[in-house]
This record gives C-alpha cells, sequence and structure tokens, in this order.
C-alpha cells in the first residue's frame, strides 16, 4: 500500500476516468470522417506551428523522460541533469539538421523519406521492420509503467490489478491511434504537454518554496539525502567513474531520440519549411523549460524523501515525482493540495496514454504505407483499403505490445528503453544522415546500415549490465556480461555508419545512375526547391 489517503486516491480515481472518456471523445470528434489518406497520416498539415510544436514537445516528454529522468536526477544528481540536457539536445539537433530535409523527403513515414534517395520495396519492408523494431520495447516499457503506476496510485498491489490496468489502458491506445489518426493523437499530445507543464510548474514552485527559494539550500539538502555526499554532485555516479560509459549513453540519447518514427512522422504535419522551423522553436522551448522543472523535482525528490525510500519504492526512482508530490502535500491535505497531486497524477497518466498512441500510429502508418502498399503489393491501393489496413494495423501492433507488457510487468525493463534509443541512434541516424546529406549513398549502402547497425545493437545489448551482471538486470542471478557499456552507442553508431559507408563502396558501379536520381531531388529534399516537390 502506498500512503495516499482513500480520498485521494478516490479523486485520482474519478480524474483517470475523466480523463480517458474526454480525450477518448476529442479522438472520435477531430478523426478523419471519410477515407483521406492526408488527413489520416497528416491531419492536412492543418496545425498550426505552436500546435504542431507543442505534439512535437509531447512525443519528446514520454513517461521515460517524466518518470526516468526525474528518477535518475533523483538517485544520481549530475548525471541525471546530464540526461535531461541531453534530451533538449537531441531536439536542437532535430531542429537544425534534419527536421526541414525530412518534412521535403517525407510524406507520411519514414519510409517515404527512404524511399525518396533509393526507391525499393526492399527499403520500404526494411524500414518498416527497423520502426517497429526501435518502437515496439518503447511502447512495452510505457504500458507496463502504466501499470505500476495505477497501482501505486490507487493502493492495489496485486498482479491482477496490474494485468487489468495494462489491458485496459492498452485498448484506449490502441483507439487512439485507429480512430484520431494524425490529428487526433496530436490533440491528446497537446493537451497532454499543456497538463503535464503546469503540473510541473506547480510541484517545481512548492519544491522551490519549501527551501525559501535558494538554489543552494535546495543542492545542499539533495546532497544529503542522496546518500552520496558530494559526489552526487559530480559526474561519474551514475556510471561508477566510467566516462566512456555516460558518452555513450548521451551520444545515444542525443541522436536516438532525435530519429525515432514517432518524432520524424510530427514533421510531415507541417505545411511548408517555415511551419517547421516554427514549430520546433515552439518544441525546444517547452523541452528545455521542462528540463529546467524536472531537474528541480528530482533535485527535490533527492531532499524531501532520500534515496533509500525512493529506492524501496522502485529501484529505478521512477515513482520519485509521486513520492516528492505527497512529501510536499502531506497525506491529510488540504483541497488545494489535494488538487495539485490529482494534477500531477493526471498529467502522467495523460503522458502515457498519448506517449504510446503515438507510438502505435507511428508503426500502424508504416506497416499500411510501407509494407502493405509499396513493399507487398504489386498494384494500385485505393485510399480506403490503405486507411483500413493502417487501423488494423494499429489493432495487430497493439494487441502484441499489452500482451509483452503483461509479461514483463515484473521485470526491469530498461534494458527496452536503452534498445529503443540505440536503434534509432545506430540504424535510423546514420540512414538519415547519408540519405538527405550524401549524394554517392547507394540503396545497397542504406540497407546495410539498417540491417547493419539494427543487428550490431540486439547483439550487444545483451552483453550489457542492464541485462545480466548486476542487482537490477533483468536476470540479476546470471553473468553473462561481456560488454563494458550500458548503453551500445558507442559501438554501434560508428558501426551503423560504416556499414553504410561500406555498401556503398561496394556497390559503387551502380552509384552513377542513383547518384543522378539524389541529385535531381537534391534542391527540394534541402531547400524545398526545383522539381521534387508533390
Amino acid at each position: 500500500m502506498t500512503g495516499f489517503s482513500d480520498s485521494t486516491q478516490e479523486i485520482s480515481l474519478v480524474a483517470f476516468i475523466a480523463v480517458a472518456t474526454v480525450t477518448l471523445l476529442m479522438c472520435v470528434m477531430t478523426g478523419p470522417d471519410r477515407d483521406d489518406l492526408a488527413e489520416f497520416y497528416t491531419g492536412y498539415r492543418s496545425l498550426s506551428p505552436m500546435r504542431n510544436g507543442l505534439a512535437i514537445a509531447g512525443d519528446y516528454i514520454s513517461a521515460a523522460t517524466v518518470l526516468g529522468t526525474i528518477g535518475v536526477i533523483s538517485l544520481t544528481g549530475y548525471d541525471g541533469v546530464v540526461l535531461a540536457l541531453s534530451t533538449a539536445v537531441s531536439l536542437v539537433l532535430l531542429m537544425f539538421l534534419l527536421a526541414e530535409p525530412l518534412r521535403n523527403a517525407g510524406r507520411f513515414t519514414m519510409g517515404d523519406a527512404l524511399a525518396r534517395r533509393a526507391p525499393s520495396r526492399a527499403v520500404r519492408i526494411t524500414a518498416s521492420a527497423v520502426t517497429l523494431a526501435a518502437l515496439l520495447p518503447l511502447m512495452v516499457v510505457q504500458l507496463a509503467g502504466a501499470g505500476h503506476l495505477l497501482s501505486f496510485i490507487l493502493g492495489f498491489e496485486g498482479s491482477g490489478f496490474r494485468t487489468s490496468c495494462i489491458v485496459l489502458l492498452g485498448v484506449l491506445m490502441i483507439s487512439y491511434a485507429a480512430i484520431g489518426g494524425m490529428k487526433g493523437t496530436a490533440l491528446i499530445q497537446i493537451i497532454k504537454t499543456v497538463f503535464l507543464l503546469g503540473a510541473g510548474v506547480a510541484v517545481a514552485v512548492l519544491v522551490l518554496n519549501h527551501f525559501d527559494w535558494s538554489a543552494g539550500g535546495l543542492l545542499g539538502a539533495a546532497r544529503d539525502g542522496s546518500g552520496a555526499g558530494d559526489a552526487y554532485l559530480r559526474s561519474g555516479l551514475q556510471f561508477g567513474g566510467n566516462e566512456l560509459d555516460m558518452i555513450s549513453s548521451e551520444l545515444t540519447v542525443v541522436l536516438g531520440a532525435a530519429c525515432l518514427p514517432h518524432i520524424t512522422m510530427r514533421m510531415y504535419s507541417s505545411r511548408n519549411a517555415l511551419a517547421v522551423r516554427r514549430s520546433m522553436s515552439w518544441a525546444v522551448s517547452v523541452v528545455v523549460f521542462f528540463c529546467l522543472l524536472i531537474t528541480v523535482i528530482g533535485f527535490g525528490a533527492a531532499a524531501l524523501v532520500g534515496r533509500p525510500t525512493i529506492t524501496t519504492h522502485d529501484p529505478q526512482g521512477n515513482t520519485s515525482i509521486l513520492l516528492v508530490t505527497q512529501a510536499l502535500v502531506g497525506t491529510d491535505a488540504s483541497a488545494l493540495e489535494t488538487l495539485i497531486f490529482t494534477s500531477v497524477t493526471t498529467a502522467i497518466f495523460l503522458t502515457l496514454l498519448a506517449s504510446v498512441a503515438g507510438m502505435i500510429l507511428a508503426c500502424a502508418n508504416s506497416l499500411a504505407h510501407d509494407l502493405f502498399v509499396h513493399g507487398v503489393r504489386t498494384s494500385l491501393v485505393r485510399d480506403a483499403t490503405e486507411m483500413g489496413v493502417a487501423r488494423a494495423a494499429a489493432v495487430g501492433v497493439g494487441l502484441p505490445a499489452i500482451v509483452l507488457a503483461v509479461l514483463a510487468r515484473h521485470w526491469n525493463v530498461q534494458p527496452l528503453v536503452a534498445l529503443s534509443f540505440c536503434i534509432g541512434a545506430s540504424a535510423l541516424a546514420p540512414a538519415l544522415v547519408y540519405s538527405l546529406f550524401w549524394r554517392r549513398f547507394t540503396r545497397t549502402g542504406l540497407m546495410c546500415t539498417l540491417i547493419g547497425g539494427t543487428l550490431c545493437v540486439f547483439v550487444l545489448i545483451t552483453g550489457t549490465n542492464l541485462v545480466s551482471g548486476s542487482p537490477h538486470s533483468v536476470f540479476p542471478a546470471q553473468d553473462f556480461n561481456w560488454y563494458p557499456f550500458t548503453t551500445t552507442g558507442l559501438v554501434s553508431i560508428p558501426f551503423g555508419f560504416f556499414m553504410g559507408w561500406l555498401g556503398t563502396f561496394l556497390s559503387r558501379r551502380t552509384s552513377g545512375d542513383q547518384r543522378r536520381q539524389y541529385e535531381a531531388v537534391e534542391a527540394w529534399i534541402l531547400a524545398g526547391a526545383g522539381g521534387g516537390s508533390r
């Protein structure tokens, strides 16, 4: 049981039900009312830069960011702050390097952007497979976290209750994606972002007010509560002083987050290059501000709750934000304090719903558009058929995610988070950079990058201490830890780029025609000018 009062738990449950009902209704109202692919995939590109920017920020501020990053800050201090800043840097990278070329090169999916450079059924099928490989693990993490969150807040620790929560929430998330399409999921992301910012400001203000708005007092109390002393405010606590491991992890976050398919698909919903720039400006501003908020909240958790209590509830610290909010408002809270706590729990609940809905939509779009229409089928497919396949694919992706989340509900799912970001950084990032900017890049090079980078991640991740060899790994009683870093990025990212170069070098005899194909659309991809417009 948690320490929450019965009235707080009842209010939270009512708030969850109300939010789920209202957001589903809004998805129905804003979803496509006819079989129009442009409306389902991009919402007719009708979102204003501000709304699209809030939706992009919502995709970036996932449950892993809210729960995981605050937990890392509360337990490791300086290293957690660097992780939060890496998330912001990742979005800046997307803004200045990839956003506009992606919008120009793509139409609906990651496969569109890659096939623009190298038209091929094999490229489409591979892009769809890598999209699933990158996003399915992240969906499992969010769904498993949703079940843990609800059981923690409502005070029910039974396995059956967690399973029921995962199944019900999974069905709700599938409904968001299948019914709402791009416009519906964007609306949920916007509501979630605004709600989360409001709740984050409220908790951060309470933390700072508790320490009389003294940053020094907050840091000193956090250092004392961490149990690590001065090491809490220095680099190296999270990775045991292994600087290469820290570099590997931060590099993976920066490149991986920027290239995950549910993030890049938001670029295609902008009307033009100017709209993309304005959308990204809004997104960067929101994410940077939120990173400041979670830094304050993370330090507040260490100061007011303390490491022993945090790790007792969750070894990774994922409940830190709930524990510090409870410490601030108390168990016998006033109406205002109860409202603040309910707002925080509801905001996290919305974050879980919106994050998975966006990932399901990205996977469903790729399966329908890349795999079915341009990969498997050889004849023309009607829009109504493709939309039907996309909605069925949402169910086909969501159900396995629910089953896997139920199976993994008692495991440490941190390796799945690392797996998703590593694939984004090691396969998708090299593929996008080469496809958008290297004239000599060939179809063979693209296939080698996607397949080689992904396989390298799968091989290396099995040897990390996230899987075995540590008390908090998936298999704590086993030790087949042979890879010296927590994430694979330090090896798999260079390997992904190398495979792209190697494949291009080996296919240089056929690169002339493909280079001319790229030069024909280069002006459109890089500047939105020329004969490649849609």
